[in-house]
């Protein structure tokens, strides 16, 4: 299950108590405020703090750029304009706290981020419950054979059928070997009460990485639309492109204006290398170019084209 019993008792007592105060909140963000939103088949997100809004963005650009900032007639068209000048620090002055939980293969891309705080659910401290992740049949595909990275075609029939299996079987037998070595079950009592039970920080070396753990995950609003434009990517794995598609969404309730200008300038836009500009500039004032004339490699060529090309 997404959350625990105990858990969905503290959201609700979270969402039940109101606070007043002076500080800006942003009703779109507060009516899913500690709300869990499903992800893969055990996952979730859910925003437990945040501080700050579009305005927030504003007021930061304000004080740092002074009086120039006054020819701006509108906050968006400021957003806009730090977007697209890649002025990020006003960015910083906003922060957001989810509490995610995914499986440990996923977590451990994601820490890979490390522009943010993090605190993971302790197995050394507390027994893992019994959930792991098994993909969905249509998300089930070969190796690429285009590079050492990613999935090919997608495995159907029997196959399939026999990697699900496998996946199921191989998890079950890790759990049970994993409560057979710590010797108790998840209220901590214990199985076997003649025999010791093996140290939690040792028996969790059993499971494999498609169980599920937890934390907090901290960051300002900079860093988290540089994590979105990374893991919303079509070419990132795509279980953790499931989350980072979730907090998209959560990202356009929180500052609109920011997001706005993020899928103009980032996720929407394009860079292009200074070869790259120089041979659109040449198709442009109607010479004919080819990739031998182009100074670009073939690989560089093919992906100029695929963008002019793509809708």
């Amino acid at each position: 299950m997404p959350l625990t019993p105990k858990q969905q008792d503290e959201v609700a007592a979270q969402r039940n108590e109101v606070r007043q105060t002076r500080r800006a909140t942003v009703p779109a963000l507060e009516e899913i405020l500690y709300e869990p939103f499903r992800v893969l088949d055990h996952g979730f997100v859910r925003v437990v703090d945040y501080m700050g809004d579009d305005a927030a963005i504003v007021q930061a650009a304000r004080v740092s750029y002074g009086r120039g900032t006054r020819r701006v007639s509108e906050d968006q068209g400021l957003v806009n304009y730090l977007m697209r000048h890649r002025h990020t620090t006003p960015f910083e002055m906003c922060e957001i706290k989810y509490h995610v939980k995914l499986p440990i293969f996923v977590a451990r891309q994601w820490i890979r981020h490390r522009t943010a705080n993090v605190n993971e659910y302790s197995a050394r401290y507390s027994i893992l419950d019994n959930e792991f992740y098994i993909p969905m049949p249509e998300h089930l595909a070969a190796q690429t054979t285009a590079n050492r990275q990613g999935r090919g075609a997608t495995i159907e029939g029997e196959a399939a059928k026999r990697v699900l299996e496998l996946l199921r079987r191989e998890a079950e037998r890790a759990y049970a070997g994993y409560t057979d070595l710590l010797n108790e079950d998840t209220s901590g009592t214990p199985l076997d009460p003649a025999r010791p039970g093996l140290a939690r920080e040792l028996a969790r070396m059993n499971l494999s990485l498609n169980f599920y753990t937890q934390w907090y995950w901290k960051t300002d609003l900079h860093n988290l639309m540089h994590f979105l434009l990374l893991r919303t990517d079509p070419h990132a794995q795509y279980e953790i492109r499931a989350y980072a598609e979730v907090m998209l969404g959560i990202l356009a309730r929180w500052v609109p204006m920011a997001h706005g200008a993020f899928l103009e300038y980032r996720m929407n836009a394009a860079t292009i290398s200074a070869k790259g500009l120089a041979v659109i500039r040449r198709m442009i004032a109607g010479e004919p170019v080819d990739q031998p004339s182009s100074g670009l490699s073939p690989r560089e060529w093919r992906e100029l084209i695929a963008l002019l090309r793509n809708p």
